[in-house]
Protein backbone atom coordinates (compact mmCIF):
# COMPACT_ATOMS: atom_id res chain seq x y z
CA UNK A 1 0.00 0.00 0.00
CA UNK A 2 0.98 3.84 -0.72
CA UNK A 3 2.81 5.05 2.54
CA UNK A 4 3.34 8.62 1.26
CA UNK A 5 0.84 9.97 4.06
CA UNK A 6 3.03 8.19 7.40
CA UNK A 7 6.29 5.63 6.18
CA UNK A 8 5.65 3.35 9.09
CA UNK A 9 8.49 1.45 7.96
CA UNK A 10 10.80 4.20 9.77
CA UNK A 11 9.65 2.96 13.00
CA UNK A 12 10.91 -0.71 11.84
CA UNK A 13 14.33 0.88 11.89
CA UNK A 14 14.74 0.10 15.38
CA UNK A 15 12.99 -3.33 15.81
CA UNK A 16 13.76 -2.67 19.58
CA UNK A 17 11.71 0.78 19.93
CA UNK A 18 9.07 -1.18 17.87
CA UNK A 19 8.74 -4.04 19.85
CA UNK A 20 8.95 -1.88 23.02
CA UNK A 21 6.36 0.78 21.53
CA UNK A 22 3.64 -1.74 20.58
CA UNK A 23 3.94 -3.81 23.93
CA UNK A 24 3.48 -0.28 25.75
CA UNK A 25 0.25 0.46 23.32
CA UNK A 26 -1.22 -2.97 23.88
CA UNK A 27 -0.64 -3.25 27.49
CA UNK A 28 -3.13 -0.31 27.30
CA UNK A 29 -5.25 -1.89 25.13
CA UNK A 30 -5.38 -4.97 26.91
CA UNK A 31 -6.58 -2.85 30.25
CA UNK A 32 -9.33 -1.39 28.00
CA UNK A 33 -10.41 -4.84 27.02
CA UNK A 34 -10.69 -5.92 30.47
CA UNK A 35 -13.26 -3.17 30.43
CA UNK A 36 -15.09 -4.34 27.53
CA UNK A 37 -15.18 -7.93 28.49
CA UNK A 38 -16.20 -6.95 31.63
CA UNK A 39 -18.96 -4.60 31.41
CA UNK A 40 -20.44 -5.00 27.49
CA UNK A 41 -22.50 -8.34 28.23
CA UNK A 42 -23.79 -6.46 31.30
CA UNK A 43 -24.52 -3.75 29.18
CA UNK A 44 -26.21 -6.34 26.50
CA UNK A 45 -28.08 -8.15 29.14
CA UNK A 46 -29.56 -4.96 30.40
CA UNK A 47 -30.79 -3.87 27.04
CA UNK A 48 -32.02 -7.07 26.38
CA UNK A 49 -33.92 -6.56 29.56
CA UNK A 50 -35.32 -3.10 28.97
CA UNK A 51 -36.60 -4.14 25.81
CA UNK A 52 -38.41 -6.89 26.69
CA UNK A 53 -40.19 -5.22 29.70
CA UNK A 54 -40.71 -2.41 27.22
CA UNK A 55 -42.76 -5.43 24.63
CA UNK A 56 -44.32 -6.69 27.25
CA UNK A 57 -45.59 -3.73 29.06
CA UNK A 58 -43.50 -4.41 32.48
CA UNK A 59 -43.20 -2.31 34.92
CA UNK A 60 -39.72 -0.44 34.96
CA UNK A 61 -36.69 -2.09 36.81
CA UNK A 62 -36.46 -1.14 40.57
CA UNK A 63 -33.62 1.87 40.39
CA UNK A 64 -30.95 0.16 42.04
CA UNK A 65 -30.30 -1.81 38.60
CA UNK A 66 -30.72 0.91 36.84
CA UNK A 67 -27.27 2.73 37.22
CA UNK A 68 -25.59 4.13 33.96
CA UNK A 69 -23.04 1.67 33.06
CA UNK A 70 -20.99 1.99 29.67
CA UNK A 71 -17.64 1.43 28.70
CA UNK A 72 -16.54 4.92 29.34
CA UNK A 73 -18.40 5.00 32.81
CA UNK A 74 -18.19 4.38 35.64
CA UNK A 75 -14.55 4.93 36.64
CA UNK A 76 -12.60 1.71 37.47
CA UNK A 77 -13.23 0.53 41.03
CA UNK A 78 -12.74 -2.44 43.28
CA UNK A 79 -15.32 -5.06 42.91
CA UNK A 80 -14.51 -5.83 46.34
CA UNK A 81 -15.00 -2.52 47.95
CA UNK A 82 -15.88 0.36 45.65
CA UNK A 83 -13.33 2.75 46.05
CA UNK A 84 -12.40 4.44 42.79
CA UNK A 85 -9.25 3.24 41.50
CA UNK A 86 -6.34 6.20 41.27
CA UNK A 87 -4.64 7.21 38.35
CA UNK A 88 -1.68 5.46 39.59
CA UNK A 89 -2.89 2.09 39.88
CA UNK A 90 -4.65 1.74 37.04
CA UNK A 91 -0.73 0.77 35.10
CA UNK A 92 -1.59 -2.49 33.01
CA UNK A 93 0.04 -5.38 35.06
CA UNK A 94 2.91 -3.24 36.62
CA UNK A 95 0.07 -2.22 39.02
CA UNK A 96 -0.68 -5.85 39.95
CA UNK A 97 2.85 -6.67 40.50
CA UNK A 98 3.16 -3.71 42.38
CA UNK A 99 0.13 -4.45 44.63
CA UNK A 100 0.85 -8.02 44.61
CA UNK A 101 -2.32 -8.74 43.62
CA UNK A 102 -4.53 -6.83 46.58
CA UNK A 103 -6.61 -3.98 46.68
CA UNK A 104 -4.97 -0.79 48.22
CA UNK A 105 -7.98 -0.06 50.28
CA UNK A 106 -9.69 -3.58 51.52
CA UNK A 107 -6.67 -5.79 50.83
CA UNK A 108 -8.95 -8.15 48.96
CA UNK A 109 -7.44 -10.21 46.11
CA UNK A 110 -7.66 -8.80 42.17
CA UNK A 111 -8.36 -11.42 40.00
CA UNK A 112 -5.25 -12.80 38.11
CA UNK A 113 -7.27 -12.30 34.84
CA UNK A 114 -7.04 -8.53 34.75
CA UNK A 115 -2.79 -8.35 34.45
CA UNK A 116 -3.10 -11.90 32.41
CA UNK A 117 -5.72 -10.27 29.50
CA UNK A 118 -3.00 -7.22 29.60
CA UNK A 119 0.01 -9.37 29.21
CA UNK A 120 -1.29 -11.72 26.54
CA UNK A 121 -2.46 -8.61 24.25
CA UNK A 122 0.89 -7.51 24.59
CA UNK A 123 2.40 -10.86 23.97
CA UNK A 124 0.49 -11.79 20.71
CA UNK A 125 0.72 -7.58 19.55
CA UNK A 126 3.83 -8.20 19.84
CA UNK A 127 4.50 -11.30 17.72
CA UNK A 128 1.86 -9.61 15.19
CA UNK A 129 4.82 -6.72 14.84
CA UNK A 130 7.60 -9.37 14.76
CA UNK A 131 6.04 -11.35 11.83
CA UNK A 132 4.49 -8.81 9.39
CA UNK A 133 7.12 -5.77 10.74
CA UNK A 134 5.84 -2.31 10.39
CA UNK A 135 3.01 -1.34 8.40
CA UNK A 136 -0.41 -0.54 7.42
CA UNK A 137 -1.06 -4.02 7.57
CA UNK A 138 0.26 -4.62 10.64
CA UNK A 139 -1.74 -1.85 12.22
CA UNK A 140 -4.92 -3.47 10.76
CA UNK A 141 -3.96 -7.01 12.35
CA UNK A 142 -3.29 -5.65 15.73
CA UNK A 143 -7.05 -4.47 16.01
CA UNK A 144 -7.69 -8.09 14.61
CA UNK A 145 -5.89 -9.45 17.18
CA UNK A 146 -7.33 -7.30 20.20
CA UNK A 147 -10.77 -7.66 19.20
CA UNK A 148 -10.45 -11.56 19.28
CA UNK A 149 -9.17 -11.72 22.35
CA UNK A 150 -11.94 -9.23 23.80
CA UNK A 151 -14.31 -12.16 21.72
CA UNK A 152 -12.21 -14.63 23.32
CA UNK A 153 -12.57 -13.71 26.74
CA UNK A 154 -16.51 -12.92 26.60
CA UNK A 155 -17.52 -16.50 25.03
CA UNK A 156 -15.35 -18.04 27.71
CA UNK A 157 -17.50 -16.49 30.41
CA UNK A 158 -21.04 -15.85 28.98
CA UNK A 159 -20.77 -17.99 25.54
CA UNK A 160 -21.57 -14.97 23.78
CA UNK A 161 -20.06 -13.30 20.74
CA UNK A 162 -21.51 -9.77 20.68
CA UNK A 163 -22.83 -8.55 17.42
CA UNK A 164 -21.43 -5.47 18.53
CA UNK A 165 -17.66 -6.74 18.23
CA UNK A 166 -18.02 -9.27 15.35
CA UNK A 167 -20.32 -7.13 12.79
CA UNK A 168 -17.68 -4.14 13.21
CA UNK A 169 -14.98 -6.73 12.55
CA UNK A 170 -16.52 -8.47 9.60
CA UNK A 171 -16.68 -4.67 7.74
CA UNK A 172 -13.55 -4.06 9.23
CA UNK A 173 -11.60 -6.88 7.07
CA UNK A 174 -13.23 -6.23 3.72
CA UNK A 175 -12.50 -2.25 4.48
CA UNK A 176 -8.60 -3.30 5.35
CA UNK A 177 -8.37 -5.51 2.31
CA UNK A 178 -9.67 -2.64 0.15
CA UNK A 179 -7.24 0.09 1.70
CA UNK A 180 -4.23 -2.34 2.30
CA UNK A 181 -4.73 -5.08 -0.81
CA UNK A 182 -3.26 -7.79 1.64
CA UNK A 183 -6.27 -10.06 0.34
CA UNK A 184 -8.03 -9.27 -3.06
CA UNK A 185 -11.76 -7.83 -2.25
CA UNK A 186 -13.43 -10.45 -3.84
CA UNK A 187 -11.62 -13.33 -2.24
CA UNK A 188 -12.28 -11.32 1.40
CA UNK A 189 -16.12 -10.66 0.03
CA UNK A 190 -16.50 -14.69 -0.59
CA UNK A 191 -14.55 -15.68 2.55
CA UNK A 192 -17.33 -13.58 4.68
CA UNK A 193 -20.08 -15.01 2.61
CA UNK A 194 -18.94 -18.69 2.81
CA UNK A 195 -17.50 -18.61 6.35
CA UNK A 196 -21.30 -17.76 7.61
CA UNK A 197 -23.11 -20.27 5.15
CA UNK A 198 -20.84 -23.24 6.20
CA UNK A 199 -20.96 -23.12 9.84
CA UNK A 200 -24.91 -22.01 9.07
CA UNK A 201 -25.50 -25.38 7.03
CA UNK A 202 -23.83 -27.42 9.92
CA UNK A 203 -25.78 -25.66 12.47
CA UNK A 204 -28.96 -26.63 10.91
CA UNK A 205 -28.24 -29.94 9.11
CA UNK A 206 -27.15 -30.58 13.10
CA UNK A 207 -30.61 -29.59 14.09
CA UNK A 208 -32.39 -31.11 11.54
CA UNK A 209 -31.10 -34.28 12.49
CA UNK A 210 -30.49 -34.31 16.21
CA UNK A 211 -33.48 -31.60 17.20
CA UNK A 212 -30.45 -29.68 19.01
CA UNK A 213 -28.29 -26.62 19.12
CA UNK A 214 -24.93 -27.45 18.12
CA UNK A 215 -23.85 -23.58 18.02
CA UNK A 216 -24.91 -20.30 18.47
CA UNK A 217 -25.21 -17.49 15.53
CA UNK A 218 -21.85 -16.12 16.81
CA UNK A 219 -20.04 -18.58 15.43
CA UNK A 220 -21.49 -17.90 11.89
CA UNK A 221 -20.45 -14.30 12.17
CA UNK A 222 -16.81 -14.72 13.45
CA UNK A 223 -16.41 -17.17 10.98
CA UNK A 224 -17.51 -14.56 8.62
CA UNK A 225 -15.66 -11.69 10.04
CA UNK A 226 -12.66 -14.46 9.75
CA UNK A 227 -13.27 -15.22 5.63
CA UNK A 228 -13.30 -11.42 5.42
CA UNK A 229 -9.95 -10.73 6.61
CA UNK A 230 -8.38 -13.29 5.64
CA UNK A 231 -10.42 -14.46 2.64
CA UNK A 232 -12.26 -18.18 1.62
CA UNK A 233 -8.83 -19.93 0.73
CA UNK A 234 -7.95 -19.53 4.82
CA UNK A 235 -11.45 -21.12 5.56
CA UNK A 236 -11.13 -24.73 5.95
CA UNK A 237 -7.38 -23.87 7.50
CA UNK A 238 -9.31 -22.30 9.77
CA UNK A 239 -11.77 -24.64 10.34
CA UNK A 240 -10.06 -27.76 10.87
CA UNK A 241 -7.48 -26.61 13.27
CA UNK A 242 -10.11 -25.12 15.16
CA UNK A 243 -12.37 -28.49 14.91
CA UNK A 244 -9.08 -30.39 16.33
CA UNK A 245 -8.17 -27.88 18.86
CA UNK A 246 -12.02 -27.86 20.15
CA UNK A 247 -12.08 -31.66 20.09
CA UNK A 248 -8.28 -32.01 22.10
CA UNK A 249 -10.07 -29.26 24.32
CA UNK A 250 -13.13 -31.05 24.79
CA UNK A 251 -11.75 -34.70 24.84
CA UNK A 252 -9.49 -33.57 27.64
CA UNK A 253 -12.49 -31.41 29.45
CA UNK A 254 -14.43 -35.00 29.51
CA UNK A 255 -11.36 -37.25 30.99
CA UNK A 256 -10.16 -34.77 33.50
CA UNK A 257 -12.88 -32.33 34.52
CA UNK A 258 -15.82 -34.41 34.50
CA UNK A 259 -17.65 -32.20 31.87
CA UNK A 260 -20.51 -34.38 30.05
CA UNK A 261 -20.99 -34.81 26.68
CA UNK A 262 -24.22 -32.47 26.75
CA UNK A 263 -22.53 -29.77 29.05
CA UNK A 264 -22.46 -26.50 26.53
CA UNK A 265 -19.29 -25.73 25.37
CA UNK A 266 -17.87 -22.65 23.34
CA UNK A 267 -16.39 -22.85 20.17
CA UNK A 268 -15.69 -18.96 19.68
CA UNK A 269 -11.91 -19.27 21.08
CA UNK A 270 -10.96 -21.74 18.95
CA UNK A 271 -12.23 -20.02 15.85
CA UNK A 272 -9.96 -16.77 17.00
CA UNK A 273 -7.46 -18.67 17.70
CA UNK A 274 -7.30 -20.86 14.73
CA UNK A 275 -8.06 -17.47 12.47
CA UNK A 276 -5.24 -15.69 14.70
CA UNK A 277 -2.68 -18.53 13.57
CA UNK A 278 -3.90 -18.70 9.97
CA UNK A 279 -3.54 -14.85 10.09
CA UNK A 280 0.43 -15.18 10.80
CA UNK A 281 1.05 -18.66 9.45
CA UNK A 282 -1.86 -19.54 6.92
CA UNK A 283 0.36 -19.66 4.13
CA UNK A 284 2.73 -22.18 5.68
CA UNK A 285 -0.10 -24.22 6.75
CA UNK A 286 -1.64 -24.57 3.59
CA UNK A 287 0.77 -26.41 2.63
CA UNK A 288 0.06 -29.64 4.74
CA UNK A 289 -3.96 -29.43 4.38
CA UNK A 290 -5.92 -27.70 1.21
Amino acid sequence: MDQTLLDLTRLGDSQELLITGTAVLALVVGSFLNVVILRLPVMMDRAWRKDSRELLESPPIPAPTTDTISLAYPPSTCPGCGPRIRPHETIPVLRYVAMRGRCSACRKRIPLRYPLVEAVTAVLSVIVVLRLGAGWDTAAALCFTWALVALTVIDLDHQLLPDSITLPLLWAGLIANQLTGAIPLHDALWGAVFGYLSLWSVYWGFKLLTGKEGMGYGDFKLLAALGAWLGWMALPTIVLLSSVLGAITGIGMMLFKGMKRDNPFPFGPFLAGAGWIALLWGQELRHYWP
